[in-house]
């Protein structure tokens, strides 16, 4: 489905005090943006932003940083953000390869991708979000025992993802293909395509990787 342009949207994201305009001089020092030293939790591809804000809301002493590279999706979560306290988020307008070039090895704990687009070509899964070039980069900047969370309601991206994860060296630390009425759905929070799907009646698969 074609991306709907949002005029003004780039102008948006430039001026917001929740955007961070230029993170790579953060980098390894995220701590100083934040003001303390919590650790530091990314969602990449957040979309409009419901998932992150809930976990921001929820837990306090964790910094959260959600990533959006689209303009017009990015100013939809800004819309929510208003009249929010929430000093433990901030968001980045920003392509997921950059990531190594913005955060510090070990700066990251926790990698969160929430139903990311499945490139279902094969000539494009270099471009899926669990492909093993994207692992190099989580490998990056993820902490020694930090872990990568997955959703999708797409099973051949998951299918793809039980290979391609323990093929680029890591491990799957569980997983489950209907996650809503297994073990791991104790504390889950819903992204907006997770209650559309759900709604719809359709299954939510989960894992959770470490190195």
């Amino acid at each position: 489905m074609r991306l709907r342009h949002i005029p003004g949207s780039e102008q948006a994201v430039a001026v917001s005090p929740y955007v961070v305009q230029r993170p790579g001089d953060y980098c390894g020092r995220f701590r100083e943006l934040f003001g303390n030293d919590n650790p530091l939790e990314i969602e990449i591809g957040m979309g409009k932003g419901r998932f992150i804000m809930e976990l921001a809301v929820r837990n306090p002493e964790i910094n959260y940083i959600g990533i959006e590279r689209y303009p017009s999706v990015l100013l939809r979560a800004l819309q929510k953000r208003e009249g929010l306290e929430l000093p433990n988020l901030r968001f980045l307008c920003e392509d997921a390869g950059d990531l190594a070039e913005i955060f510090a090895p070990g700066e990251v704990t926790r990698i969160y991708l929430n139903f990311s687009d499945p490139w279902p070509k094969d000539r494009h899964a270099k471009r899926r979000l669990t492909s093993p070039e994207f692992l190099k980069v989580y490998d990056q900047i993820l902490a020694a025992e930090g872990v990568v969370e997955f959703k999708t309601d797409n099973r051949g991206l998951f299918a793809y993802s039980l290979e391609s994860i323990p093929a680029a060296g890591w491990r799957i630390e569980c997983y489950t293909e209907d996650l809503h009425h297994s073990d791991m759905a104790e504390g889950n929070v819903m992204t907006e395509y997770e209650l559309k799907f759900s709604a719809l009646g359709n299954p939510i698969c989960k894992l959770i990787a470490a190195r």
